[in-house]
């Protein structure tokens, strides 16, 4: 599994006597075929965590492993995927797919077998030979999705990939990551802005506590798996214990100190 303990991050200051403390002494555990989803206001530092977790940054204080080995930079058992879908325009929709096993030395055969196998996984079989400038947004993301599992990572980092879709896209895409998780088998960690969404998908909750950015709760939930099962999106949204949860996170992302001060007296009394 990748363990996060007790890490925090500090970024200089133009102003030298007031550095930025992004994160501050978060412990947090990703384990093998989780999805766990991440949210939190924005400037918490959900962006500075998947860096984290991903290599393309260090702690300031703490650490990062994955099985007990420090993560000290980017690592192949690590695929990432961005907003923005980073393809190349000049290439096929297959040889992106390809892209990163051509850049592993493996034989054309070989990964152009492999890249067919994760466009069927993603539903884009029928557009191999297609040009990037001829898809969707969600095609392009799911093209990013196939690119990233092709190189057969253990954890997929996932920034923020459906925030620029617009809403019926999204909510397409949300129930084709969940299809993916659950045909691939990966540990999954994404950040959100989008309550709903993060409720849908997570099997891991993690709600991040603004400036500087620290763990607020984990919750396990079960929306997401009920989905792969075989339920219906559109019932899982609508069960009361859904909307509860929503409107809770919410409140809680709202009104911080409102909901600080009321745990504070509970405690108190």
């Amino acid at each position: 599994m990748i363990r996060l303990h007790a890490v925090s991050v500090v970024y200089p200051s133009t102003d030298r006597d007031r550095p930025l403390e992004v994160l501050r002494d978060l412990s947090l555990d990703l384990h093998d075929g989780r999805l766990t989803v991440v949210i939190g206001a924005s400037g918490c530092g959900k962006t500075t965590l998947l860096n984290l977790i991903a290599g393309f940054l260090e702690p300031s204080s703490g650490f990062a492993s994955i099985d007990n080995v420090p993560i000290t930079g980017p690592g192949a058992e690590r695929g990432v995927v961005f907003q923005s879908d980073t393809l190349l325009p000049w290439q096929t929709v297959q040889e992106n797919v390809a892209f990163g096993l051509r850049l592993a030395g493996q034989p054309a055969q070989q990964r152009h077998a492999k890249a067919r196998e994760y466009l069927a996984l993603t539903g884009l079989q029928d557009y191999a030979n297609a040009a990037i400038w001829e898809l969707s947004g969600g095609m392009r993301q799911r093209v990013s999705l196939a690119r990233a599992l092709a190189v057969d990572p253990r954890f997929l980092l996932l920034d923020e990939p459906l925030g620029a879709l617009d809403a019926l896209t999204r909510e397409q895409m949300q129930e084709h990551l969940l299809q993916v998780w659950k045909a691939s088998g990966k540990g999954i960690f994404m950040i959100t802005h989008s309550v709903e969404e993060a409720l849908f998908l997570a099997t891991d909750l993690v709600l991040l506590r603004a400036r500087p950015g620290r763990v607020e709760s984990v919750r396990q939930l079960a929306f997401g798996a009920r989905f792969a099962a075989g339920e219906s999106a559109r019932s899982i949204k609508s069960d009361p214990r859904f909307v509860s949860l929503r409107e809770e996170i919410l409140a809680q992302l709202l009104h911080p100190q409102a909901q600080h001060d009321s745990g504070l007296e509970e405690a108190l009394a």
